[in-house]
């Protein structure tokens, strides 16, 4: 009788084990889900940021905005379901697809060689360079002047990895949120403040005192949604949403509603929109 009750408790307890593994699937694509389960659920999940205007952020009513957003709101309408939007930082957009806490990432992601390896890239929808926002006072037109001094940037960006890379004697000062960089640049706590130059024109227009004297730093990236590794049926879908809007012109839309305001005529459409997936 001990015996048969030690059989059953070593039955249970490997049940324990393997069920909870089995659940959740593979190690390298925890949570993936198809379109058809997406739709049968009603929801995507989508993460965006909450504080990077005029790309993802949340309005004065609460409400999620932008040209990651438009797009979103797009890829939920035609996917005939509803759409979550989660808050993420620029450090833990991979972690975070890969641990299967969304769906989608439509969080300015620029697209690089070493993300590739865990996440998967749909076609571009937007191409950008690197710029730097320093204050006019004492404007920062050349990386080199930066030496010694500290640029502010947020972990996990293209532009952390280009300064580790390229200007090691520039003192990087890092920060998890893009509110809390620029509140930083705001309090003088660097000599200037890299991101995409698409961000850094449009924070410059609305803060007087601050301009890009670096309007483009590196090579020309694409920014581009992102999924699962592996999640095959959600790329492609993905893609061929982004091929078809292109006969509607979709993201000139999308900046017209989202990015001119901010821009005006301070930079051209044409120039920071990519339709098809096409450069």
């Amino acid at each position: 009788m001990k015996n048969s009750v030690k059989k059953i408790a070593v039955a249970l307890l490997a049940a324990m084990i393997v069920l909870p593994a089995f659940a959740l699937g593979s190690k390298d694509n925890v949570g993936a889900r198809s379109v058809e389960e997406i739709k049968k659920s009603g929801q995507i999940v989508i993460a965006v940021f909450s504080d990077k205007k005029p790309f993802g952020y949340v309005d004065e009513n609460g409400e999620y905005q932008g040209y990651d957003v438009y797009f979103g709101n797009r890829l939920a309408k035609d996917l005939g379901v509803k759409v979550k939007y989660v808050p993420v930082e620029a450090a833990n957009r991979v972690e975070y697809l890969v641990t299967g806490k969304f769906d989608v990432v439509l969080a300015n992601f620029t697209v690089t060689p070493e993300r590739a390896e865990k996440v998967d890239f749909a076609l571009p929808y937007m191409k950008v360079a690197l710029g730097v926002v320093s204050p006019d006072k004492a404007l920062i037109t050349k990386p080199e002047q930066l030496n010694g001094k500290n640029l502010i940037v947020s972990k996990g960006t293209t532009a952390e990895t280009y300064f580790t890379n390229n200007y090691p004697e520039v003192k990087l000062l890092k920060f998890d949120q893009y509110s809390e960089a620029y509140n930083a640049l705001l309090d003088g706590r660097g000599a200037g403040l890299s991101t995409d130059n698409t961000e850094v024109l449009a924070w410059a227009l609305e803060n007087p005192g601050f301009s890009v004297g670096i309007d483009s730093l590196g090579s020309l990236d694409t920014i581009a949604p992102a999924v699962q590794k592996g999640n095959k049926d959600l790329l492609d879908f993905i893609n061929k949403e982004i091929e078809g809007l292109a006969s509607e012109k979709f993201f000139h839309k999308a900046y017209e509603a989202t990015l001119r305001p901010v821009y005006g005529k301070n930079a051209d459409a044409d120039s920071l929109v990519v339709e098809g997936g096409k450069l």
